[in-house]
């Protein structure tokens, strides 16, 4: 763990104010390096930055020695909080496979890292919340305060100035390169449909990687903030991993930092007290050009077999993966969700657990649901470490946020990328089933890239 909280010295002091609502962007830049965005469509919208304390974790017991850690940072606090949305949170993800290589484009990225960052500014319902955290063994109220107080002025004149009134362009496309060539692909896709036809595999999902130079540096800030507007029923999300800058609240660092970003249509899991709520997200179809075409291939999709089929694999894991925990477990009815490139196979689940639980337990027993992985789940992941050519990294893993009750919400970092200056890797994959074409999942794949490619293009 890195740093380690335990010490006995070491206490979390946390204040917050009320402020008046900053632009996403004036947020975004006020806030120190490494800068974390979250948002959910019926959660409030988190912008932090800075690092009161990072956690990180590798192996087998990843999630269990994050929750010991992150037990040591909330043990011990004095918290002044106006409103939940804004206690100390630590948000951050983990990596798809457990051993995860540190290869480009993810070197900055270990297995496992979360942060409490030393400024928050949170939007809820009730308002717009700024809160500063330090966690020292020679932190006071009063030092805490006068952070806060002075954070209040650079966003009270941030707000006032207008500096950021112009949003900057899309930094615009030099060149696209693929991980995998179409006969690459064909070759993968149909190894796989070997395999689950002779009854090793049922289901199991390949992606590709798109590595996109640009012809100047991506505007995170302005990137994700289009990603927001364009995407508002999915899950925004951005974290930079450059080491905690010395850059005080009232300036910014010259340049951004490496970022995981997208705008994730689907939740992994979130928990509330024992209530606990997911979804199975899986089946796919584009959008119409006309709401009659839209219709139609909403309809086709709610009827295709093999869509259906994927989707109900889907389903049937999550229950069993819930199972042993829950009192209860309920699915909703199957419907489609609309998006803004795509058309998925959406189910709500809803369970009730038998006990307490803390939300990492959840997010260790769901992932990877077969949404993303496959079943059954080790000769998924094994399948798919043989056939695809780059690292997943954290694509498709859990990215999220938890509070020192255990409550939390993760979703499934896909439609992503890894933004560097004027470098982008995209994300992008597809079920594959027993009657699976891999000219037809070869186009999925592109479709599921229009969100990012479409804020990367200039226009």
């Amino acid at each position: 763990m890195d740093p380690s909280p335990a010490a006995d010295a070491v206490r979390l002091v946390s204040r917050t104010r009320r402020i008046d609502r900053p632009a996403f962007r004036a947020a975004f830049e006020a806030v120190p390096r490494p800068r974390t965005v979250w948002g959910a469509p019926t959660e409030a919208t988190v912008v932090a930055g800075g690092s009161a304390a990072t956690l990180t974790a590798s192996g087998p017991d990843r999630f269990a020695s994050l929750r010991e850690a992150a037990a040591d940072v909330f043990s011990s606090g004095d918290v002044h909080a106006g409103t939940e949305a804004a206690c100390p949170r630590l948000f951050g993800g983990f990596a798809f496979h457990e051993a995860a290589t540190d290869g480009d484009p993810w070197g900055s990225f270990p297995e496992a890292r979360f942060v409490l960052p030393r400024v928050q500014v949170t939007e809820a319902e009730n308002g717009t919340w700024l809160t500063v955290n330090a966690l020292d063994p020679d932190a006071t109220a009063v030092d805490v305060e006068e952070r806060l107080d002075r954070a209040v002025e650079t966003f009270d004149r941030l707000r006032r100035s207008g500096e950021l009134d112009r949003r900057p362009d899309r930094p615009g496309i030099a060149g696209l390169r693929p991980t995998t060539s179409r006969e690459e692909w064909r070759l993968g896709v149909e190894s796989a449909t070997d395999r689950i036809r002779e009854g090793e595999l049922d289901k199991v999902v390949l992606a590709q990687a798109l590595s996109a130079d640009l012809r100047r540096d991506i505007p995170l800030a302005a990137t994700l903030e289009r990603l927001r507007e364009t995407h508002p029923n999915c899950y925004p999300f951005l974290i930079e991993t450059d080491s905690d800058s010395d850059t005080n609240v009232d300036s910014s660092p010259d340049s951004d930092g490496t970022a995981f970003l997208g705008a994730t249509p689907e939740r992994l899991v979130s928990l509330r007290g024992r209530t606990v709520e997911t979804d199975a997200l899986a089946g796919t179809t584009g959008r119409g050009e006309t709401p009659e075409e839209d219709e139609w291939l909403a309809a086709e999709l709610a009827a295709d077999a093999k869509n259906v089929h994927e989707h109900d694999l889907v389903v049937e894991a999550i229950r069993e993966q819930l199972s042993p925990m829950a009192a209860s477990i309920a699915a909703g009815d199957r419907r489609v969700k609309r998006l803004a490139t795509v058309q998925h196979l959406h189910t709500p689940i809803t369970a009730e657990l038998e006990g307490n639980a803390h939300v990492l337990s959840l997010v260790e027993a769901l992932h990877p649901t077969p949404a993303v992985g496959g079943l059954p789940p080790a000769a998924a992941l094994s399948t798919i470490r043989e056939t695809e050519p780059f690292d997943r990294g954290w694509y498709a893993a859990p990215i999220g946020w938890f509070d020192a009750a255990g409550n939390g919400t993760f979703a499934v970092g896909i439609r992503s990328a890894v933004a560097e200056g004027d470098r982008a890797t995209l994300f992008a994959g597809v079920g594959i089933v027993a009657d699976s074409d891999a000219e037809t999942e070869w186009d999925e794949i592109q479709l599921k890239y229009r969100p990012i490619l479409d804020e990367l293009e200039a226009g």
